[in-house]
């Protein structure tokens, strides 16, 4: 994350692109009372025993419910220490910390799953975070983005739409990074899927030069 975007191509001038301070605490609570993450949990896939990374984990929303499915370690990196700070309380048991999808800070090959909720049309770098995120995802792994949209966004959420061709620039990120990417409408998020096959070449996997 950060206070630059990609979709905009300068900063991003709001107190929920790095909450900090008061404006970063309540921004904070406007989250959790606006953000309807629920839905996303079918489209996790989460299987016992499996390694969770939540980033741009906010005030904790997300991280409450991945806490109740049955994986075995739910993490999560943030560059905001006031989320940080919020959502210790409401994921008690989650490994959480400052970072961002272009730093996560894990070893490779961490995570089977990996999501990002309402949080890529704020990355500075929108290829170098999916490289992150490919980085320390696991072969059979997969890797969930999703932001404000669906068939049924809110009025709020409405404003914070992703044209289709900032959108087009998603997926096709995504498939130079990853396999089998697919596109999903939920009520109130756009979400993409895509999953580690496999090492060796293949569409995830950069080829050398020469």
């Amino acid at each position: 994350m950060g206070n630059t975007s990609w979709v905009r191509g300068g900063p991003v001038d709001s107190p929920f692109a790095l909450p900090t301070g008061l404006l970063g605490h309540l921004a904070g609570l406007f989250m959790l009372l606006t953000n309807r993450q629920a839905e996303l949990l079918p489209c996790l896939g989460i299987r016992p025993g499996e390694q969770v990374l939540e980033v741009g984990y906010g005030p904790g929303g997300l991280l409450r419910l991945l806490g109740r499915t049955p994986a075995a370690r739910v993490c999560g990196v943030d560059p905001s220490p006031e989320m940080r700070s919020q959502a210790t309380r409401r994921a008690k048991e989650a490994d959480l910390r400052v970072g961002t999808a272009e730093d996560t800070g894990f070893p490779g090959e961490s995570f089977d799953c990996v999501v990002a909720v309402n949080n890529v049309a704020l990355w500075p770098d929108l290829d170098a975070g999916l490289r992150e995120l490919r980085r320390v995802t696991r072969p059979g792994g997969r890797v969930v983005i999703a932001w404000h949209g669906g068939a049924s966004p809110s009025l709020i959420a409405r404003h914070l739409l992703l044209s289709e061709d900032e959108l087009d620039r998603i997926r096709r990120a995504l498939e130079e990074t990853f396999d089998e990417v697919e596109r999903k409408e939920l009520k109130s998020l756009t979400v993409f899927r895509a999953r580690v096959i496999a090492h060796g070449d293949g569409p995830g996997v950069p080829r050398a030069s020469g």
